[in-house]
């Protein structure tokens, strides 16, 4: 669901810019819904979005370098790290040192548990 309404957006031109496990909401059918569009934009394909914005945990190269992005990938990286978070139970990069987890992030450097969280095993069970 969450996928979907990440492409759904992407469909519409709007990049979220903020995706990060805070900003997933449950509704009372478990139905998962983006919230919080306050740092989203809409994207062309001739001019690049600039801004530095987000969550640093869930930021993506381009954020952090401070390179130009069109706005879907930031938020395919964000979603990655979304997910991941959600498989594994845990951030793929520290976040307890700033400048640490920017190297990590430019290096691709995560951490990755040998399994996932439990939570995940008994999800898959349902």
């Amino acid at each position: 669901q969450i996928t979907s309404a990440v492409l759904y957006c992407h469909k519409h031109r709007v990049a979220h810019r903020d995706l990060k496990l805070e900003n997933i909401l449950m509704d009372q059918n478990n139905n998962a819904k983006i919230a919080d569009f306050g740092l989203s934009n809409y994207f062309a394909d001739k001019n690049l979005l600039t801004t530095f914005c987000g969550s640093p945990l869930y930021a993506s190269p381009e954020i952090i370098n401070g390179t130009p992005y069109k706005g879907p990938e930031v938020d395919c990286w964000s979603l990655g790290i979304l997910l991941y978070t959600l498989v594994y139970g845990s951030m793929p990069f520290d976040g307890r040192d700033f400048n640490r987890m920017v190297r990590q992030i430019k290096r691709g450097a995560y951490f990755e548990p040998e399994t996932p969280s439990s939570e995940f095993n008994f999800l898959k069970s349902i």
